[in-house]
C-alpha cells in the first residue's frame, strides 16, 4: 500500500520555508549591519555578495538540489512495499528522518548563503550535523542492537546538544571539535566495522579513522604535530565501544556506496578549487564551483540513500543465493 501522506507535508514545508524567506528577506536581513557587511565585496565561497534577497545569488538557490533530491526520497518511500525490514525501506522513523535532513541541507545552506548572519551560518552547519550522523550513528545503533527508540532518543540528544553549544560556544563548541569533520571519519570507521566486522577489527578499526581524514588532507603527521588541535582522534574508537557484535544484515557496496564516495570527493576538490585566490574563482560567473559543490554533494546523498536501502537480512541473503 502507497503513502502519498509524508511526501505532502514535505512539498508543503519546504514551500513554506521558501514563502518565509521570501517574505523576511524582503524587509531585509536582521541584523541589518551584520547581513550587509559584505555587499560588494568576494566571499569565502567566491561569490560577490549582492543587496537582495539572496546575497550570494547562485551559491544559494543551488541549494534547491538538496530539497528535490530529499522531496524524490520521500516519493520513492512513500511508494515502497512496507513489509521490507530495511529501515530505509517505506514508510519510517529513520527512512523519514534521512530524506527530511537532506531537505534541510538546502534550507540551511540558504540561510547561510542567502542571508551573510550569524544564525544562518548556524542553521548551515546544523543541518550539515544533523545528516552526517545518520550513517555512522545507525551502524552503530545496528550493531549494538539498538531499537529505532533508542536511535532516535540518541540522535535527538546529539543534535539537540550541538546545537545549544554551537549557538553559545562557536563552531568548534569552545573545544577543539569539528563534529561534522569527525563525523566524516566515524562513518567511514564504523562501515569498516558493518562489513568486516570481528573481534580483532573491532579494535583495530579506529586507524580507519586516519585513512578516512588522509582523503581530506589530513595526515597522521599533521596531527602527530599538533595534538592539542587534533585530540578528538580518540574518538576514532567510539564505534568499537558500542559495536559489540557483528551486524545480522548486509549491503550491496557497488555501486552505489562507490558512487556516493566519489561524488563527495570529487566535491571536495571543487570545493577547494573555488576559494578565493584559487585560479576557478570568478566572483560575477553564474558558474560558481562552490554551486556545483551543492549539486555533487546533494548527489552523494542520493547514492547513499541507494546503497542503505540494499541492506538485507543475512539470513535471506543466503536463502537467495
Amino acid at each position: 500500500m502507497h503513502s502519498a501522506t509524508p511526501l505532502k507535508y514535505a512539498c508543503v514545508l519546504s514551500a513554506l520555508f521558501l514563502i518565509g524567506y521570501g517574505v523576511v528577506g524582503s524587509s531585509g536581513w536582521l541584523p541589518y549591519d551584520e547581513s550587509t557587511r559584505l555587499l560588494g565585496q568576494v566571499t569565502g565561497w567566491c561569490e560577490r555578495a549582492h543587496p537582495g534577497l539572496f546575497r550570494e545569488p547562485v551559491n544559494a538557490l543551488s541549494n534547491l538540489t538538496f530539497m528535490v533530491c530529499g522531496l524524490g526520497m520521500f516519493y520513492v518511500i512513500g511508494r515502497d512495499d512496507r513489509s521490507d525490514r530495511n529501515p530505509f525501506v517505506g514508510i519510517g522513523a529513520i527512512s523519514v528522518l534521512y530524506a527530511a535532513t537532506v531537505v534541510w541541507l538546502g534550507g540551511g545552506s540558504m540561510l547561510m548563503h542567502g542571508t551573510h548572519t550569524v544564525w544562518g551560518g548556524w542553521a548551515d552547519n546544523l543541518s550539515m550535523v544533523m545528516y552526517i550522523v545518520i550513517p555512522w550513528l545507525f551502524n552503530v545503533a545496528t550493531m549494538a542492537r539498538w531499537t529505532a527508540a533508542r536511535f532516535m532518543l540518541v540522535y535527538v540528544v546529539i543534535v539537540s546538544s550541538y546545537a545549544l553549544a554551537r549557538a553559545m560556544f562557536g563552531g568548534r563548541l569552545g573545544i577543539g571539535l569539528d563534529l561534522f569533520s569527525l563525523s566524516i571519519a566515524l562513518w567511514g570507521i564504523s562501515e569498516f566495522l558493518y562489513a568486516f566486522w570481528s573481534p580483532r577489527r573491532r579494535w583495530l578499526s579506529g586507524f580507519a579513522g586516519f585513512v578516512v581524514a588522509a582523503a581530506f588532507g589530513i595526515t597522521p603527521m599533521d596531527m602527530a604535530q599538533d595534538l592539542g588541535a587534533y585530540w578528538w582522534v580518540v574518538l576514532f574508537w567510539l564505534p568499537a565501544v558500542f559495536c559489540r557484535q557483528a551486524p545480522d544484515s548486509a549491503r550491496t557496496y557497488t555501486p552505489w556506496y562507490w558512487l556516493g564516495v566519489a561524488s563527495y570527493l570529487i566535491a571536495f576538490v571543487v570545493w577547494t578549487k573555488g576559494k578565493p585566490g584559487e585560479l576557478w574563482c570568478q566572483p560575477d560567473s553564474l558558474l560558481q564551483w562552490h554551486g556545483v559543490w551543492h549539486a555533487l554533494s546533494a548527489v552523494a546523498t542520493v547514492a547513499f540513500f541507494v546503497f542503505l536501502r540494499s541492506q538485507r537480512d543475512k539470513r535471506l541473503c543466503r536463502v537467495s543465493k
